[in-house]
């Protein structure tokens, strides 16, 4: 006779789940040691909640399937909540396992009880509470197939901690057949293959279509046709580099956004929802199109996009001699002297291993940093989302837990990096061989920058303490040390050669530190 939790456990893994990035506490005790009993659950421990989701997050954009996170009550779901949010709008799917207070205990105003309902129903697309262990075995398998709808989804379970202790019968199986996605009409079909023809036409693209073969069909799609092939500014995942189908991506600054559309005739969206402003600034409009041109919806992120993407090609006469534009291999030389953001991107590009994933969450340094990588060797991107800081580390966490065949460089400002840290630490005890560069430019450089995009044009001490990270100055070689992961700091462009260099040659996790000053 098994328990619920026992009966969760080798339902997650009858139903494809192996790895969950857990931070249990009481309630969840029982499912901690179910695990004794399934060594074949790959178990990782993250010290905040934040790292298990944005882990989870990570882990769905490289393997393309689902893993699970083990959180403790509302408080520790509420802690899990700002990485949902990015994963949410990533298409990341994640089985959320939150457990809660024994039944017969909620009635009582216990320390640690929460609306754990109400902040599920904030950011997952399904929820349900196993009302006994009985019912556990078929949550569980009903959640992993919500996760893995619609080509990623937010799925809780909330786990009453009786339920986890109390007899269950057995574990459950996959549920039901594969799903049916959505799929666009003959004629919308056809209307956008005649659509994409015209003059200054864009066909802008998204999900699994900006990586792999989708993401040369896409570029078929534009040799055919004459469009312009875009990707939004904040994806998921993209592929980078030599061999990879050319397309524009539209930057972050609503001004040069909304230029970079200027003569746009109309838009296609394929796989990605309508770009829009980060956010509303005085005088400037919340969407970049101009006021003519129409954005048609082709294929939601949550439609078949596979089958909508060959179904245009086809359209639009596509076949195996259809040629695309690719990006060149252009290795630059790596840099000497004095550092800069620049010598720090041509030094990355010149070193970047094929295949590697580059988790970038580091906002005004990137804007320097990322263009030159544009013609490094093929690798993957992996960008923020959602806007909640906090991402990178742990989304380099998981990224290196789903390939761990392959290298992975995290980019991220110090401000962001100390948001979740404490991934630094995974990283050390799973061995995981991700290089962390963090760019040490003393504060939230993005604030001062936005502070002027909404019309302030000058501030005083008190504005510039909620910008700067300095007094005391954040020494991230010392925070790595203690985290378990060896660091140096380079302080000029021969140095930061050599850091990353050593770090790309060796596994392991290691942190270089960038010291050097913004652009003016």
């Amino acid at each position: 006779m098994m328990n619920g939790a026992q009966s969760l456990v080798k339902t997650l893994l009858n139903n494809g789940v192996d790895t969950v990035f857990a931070n249990p506490g009481t309630s969840e005790m029982h499912f901690v040691a179910a695990l004794d009993q399934h060594t074949d659950m790959n178990c990782v421990l993250c010290l905040f909640e934040g790292g298990t989701t944005g882990a989870a997050d990570g882990y769905f954009r490289m393997k393309r399937d689902v893993a699970g996170t083990l959180l403790h009550l509302a408080p520790g779901f509420g802690n899990a909540f700002a990485n949902l949010h990015n994963a949410r709008k990533a298409g990341s799917g994640i089985v959320n396992v939150v457990g809660d207070h024994a039944t017969h205990h909620q009635r009582y105003e216990s320390p640690l009880k929460g609306d754990i309902l109400g902040i599920s129903h904030a950011v997952s697309h399904w929820t349900r509470v196993s009302s006994s262990a009985a019912d556990v075995a078929l949550d569980g398998s009903a959640a992993v197939q919500a996760a893995r709808s619609q080509n990623g989804q937010i799925s809780t379970l909330v786990l009453p901690a009786d339920t986890a202790w109390n007899p269950a019968s057995a574990a459950a199986e996959r549920l039901g057949a594969q799903e049916i996605l959505h799929r666009p009409s003959p004629e919308d079909i056809e209307a956008a293959a005649v659509r994409l023809t015209t003059p200054h036409a864009a066909l802008m693209i998204g999900g699994s279509a900006l990586f792999g073969p989708l993401r040369e069909l896409a570029g078929k799609i534009a040799s055919a046709t004459g469009c312009r092939l875009l990707a939004d500014t904040l994806i998921p995942r993209i592929s980078k580099g030599a061999g990879t189908t050319r397309l524009d991506q539209l930057v972050y600054p609503v001004t040069p956004k909304i230029a970079q559309l200027k003569d746009t005739s109309s838009i296609t969206l394929l796989g990605t929802d309508r770009p829009v402003a980060f956010f509303a600034y005085p005088g400037k409009p919340s969407v970049p199109e101009p006021s003519h041109c129409p954005v048609m919806d082709l294929c939601a992120p949550t439609d078949d996009i596979e089958w909508t993407i060959q179904s245009l090609a086809d359209a639009v006469g596509v076949t195996n001699k259809t040629e695309t534009q690719a990006v060149p291999l252009d290795l630059p030389a790596i840099p000497s002297g004095q550092l800069s953001l620049e010598k720090v991107g041509l030094t990355l590009a010149a070193l970047i291993p094929e295949n590697a994933i580059v988790c970038n969450e580091s906002v005004t340094s990137g804007f320097h940093v990322i263009p030159p990588t544009a013609t490094a060797r093929p690798h993957d991107l992996l960008a923020g989302t959602g806007g909640a800081i906090g991402l990178c580390l742990p989304c380099a966490t998981g990224a290196a837990i789903a390939c761990p065949d392959r290298k992975v460089i995290a980019l991220t400002g110090d401000g962001s990096a100390m948001y979740t840290l404490q991934s630094l630490w995974t990283m050390a005890r799973e061995n995981l061989d991700i290089t962390v560069i963090v760019f040490a430019n003393r504060g939230y450089q993005i604030l001062r920058d936005e502070l002027t995009n909404v019309g302030v044009e000058s501030f005083g001490q008190n504005a510039q303490a909620m910008f700067d990270v300095e007094n005391p100055m954040l020494d991230w070689v010392s925070l790595a040390k203690g985290h378990g992961v060896p660091g140096t700091r380079a302080e000029d462009a021969d140095g930061f050669a050599t850091a990353l260099s050593t770090a790309l040659s060796s596994s392991g996790p290691s942190l270089i530190e960038v010291v050097c000053p913004l652009p003016a």
